[in-house]
């Protein structure tokens, strides 16, 4: 039996409590009410406005997906999605998720050993999970990023200085989405992933509009420019190694052409932070 009015009450209350920060948002001016609005819940929910509003006002009912998305969005304990559930007039699954990747020791001990290579370990979603010290030199410091913070695409978008390190910025972006759209072909139950495409799409116009194309892509190798503020334009070649023991991990190394410019800037680049690795932060994981 589901109960209209008091789901509605549930949904406007819980949204009320909720600030745009919390969730990533921007404040986006002025406000006329506290708490989210409906849209930005849908948006995060993947969900249309009109329909969130209608399961708000009790003139729709939602199916199990799309409760599990809204609990998401707004929070909710896992006492609190039961019962809203209940009001919904549905059976609460289990709550979905799947364990936090750690490296391989195997991965990680090649990056230790990639001097001269940057290298990062990339999980699902693209989560950064292992990194050496040339990769922190050429991208970022990662050990200074929220462990809730350290993924590639989310970096790609968000993170200015990651914006400036790419002339051809909207090549990688559209190649970040496409990854993501394929990541989501594969696992799209996935809650993380799920809060990844909402607050990239409620934050970027262009990964909006780029993630409604539904384009997909998987590569192996690919070639990346970075406009470096030590070594300056680097034309690298990366390749992506899978790990057998869990393929859900690889191994992406940036590597140039011996005696071209871009080989002789990753030596320095490598000399610079062996010089100062403090300025680096070494190499780390989640």
């Amino acid at each position: 039996m589901t109960h209209p009015t008091e789901l509605g009450a549930f949904l406007r209350a819980r949204r009320m409590e909720l600030s745009p920060a919390e969730i990533g948002l921007p404040a986006g001016g002025r406000r006329r009410v506290k708490g989210l609005r409906r849209e930005e819940v849908a948006l995060l929910a993947s969900i249309s406005t009109d329909f969130y509003t209608r399961i708000e006002q009790g003139r729709r009912q939602a199916s199990a997906s799309v409760l599990d998305g809204i609990a998401r969005v707004l929070r909710l304990s896992d006492d609190e999605r039961s019962y809203l559930y209940e009001l919904s007039g549905k059976e609460a699954a289990a709550p979905s998720g799947r364990a936090a990747q750690k490296v391989q020791p195997q991965l990680r001990r090649l990056l230790d050993d990639l001097a001269t290579t940057p290298a990062v370990v990339l999980g699902r979603r693209t989560d950064v999970l292992a990194w050496n010290a040339m990769a922190a030199a050429l991208f970022t410091d990662f050990a200074q990023l929220p462990e809730e913070k350290r993924n590639f695409v989310r970096l790609v978008f968000l993170d200015p200085a990651f914006h400036r390190l790419y002339p051809e910025w909207e090549h990688v972006a559209r190649a970040c989405v496409a990854q993501l759209r394929m990541e989501a072909a594969r696992d799209p139950a996935d809650p993380r992933l799920a809060a990844l495409v909402g607050e990239l799409s409620v934050r970027d116009d262009d990964f909006r509009r780029w993630w409604g194309g539904h384009h997909v892509e998987v590569r192996d190798v690919g070639r990346k420019v970075i406009d470096h503020p030590i070594s300056g334009r680097l034309v690298l070649d990366w390749s992506a190694l899978a790990c057998t023991t869990d393929p859900d991990q690889q191994l992406i190394t940036l590597t140039a052409e011996p005696g071209t410019p871009s080989h002789d800037g990753l030596r320095l680049l490598a000399s610079w932070q062996a010089g100062e690795p403090s300025r680096v932060g070494g190499t780390g994981q989640t």
